[in-house]
């Protein structure tokens, strides 16, 4: 029994060798191409948007004003509109209002605050600065795909008066 199991063994790998040997070479020039076109591509100054999404936003008085929630695009893929959240807890109870992106500004320098104690929790950037008295900025290097966070010129309160967004079904 023992023996068979060898022997098929050595059949199946004889027959799966000359399978790979019977294959082929492709052109070297081939994947040069390819290598070449793939590199002289640059994405280098582009953003991710997924990393876009979850960005906190603030007011030109570095107030925490709520969250890019989404980013709506039309058929041809340029981004024309960016939605925030406002208030609520996890989720649950949040205003979405939806905004030009051209009324969005987009920052890659860290938030300084100037409060007694304030600290940037919600970043998604993993970098959080505390500050207690003078104004800070973050000493880490900004990240080349993704902002540090948003800018758009409204208070919460003003914020949850606009309109509120609603994702349509049709």
């Amino acid at each position: 029994m023992l023996v068979k199991s060898i022997v098929a063994g050595v059949a199946g790998s004889a027959l799966l060798a000359s399978v790979a040997f019977a294959q082929t070479p492709t052109d070297k020039s081939d994947k040069t191409a390819a290598t070449t076109a793939a590199s002289s591509t640059s994405y280098q100054g582009d953003w991710r948007a997924s990393k876009v999404v979850g960005l906190r936003v603030y007011n030109d008085n570095k107030e925490s004003v709520g969250t890019i929630n989404d980013l709506l695009m039309d058929k041809g893929g340029a981004i024309k509109a960016v939605v925030i959240g406002v208030g609520g807890f996890l989720g649950v109870g949040e205003h979405l209002v939806a905004v030009p992106l051209d009324k969005v500004k987009f920052s890659t320098e860290a938030v300084a605050y100037t409060g007694s104690s304030a600290s940037n929790t919600g970043s998604t950037n993993k970098s959080s600065t505390t500050t207690t008295g003078a104004a800070n900025t973050s000493a880490s290097k900004p990240n080349p795909w993704y902002p540090d966070h948003a800018v758009f010129n409204a208070s919460k309160d003003e914020l949850k008066a606009m309109p509120q967004f609603k994702y349509s079904t049709e």
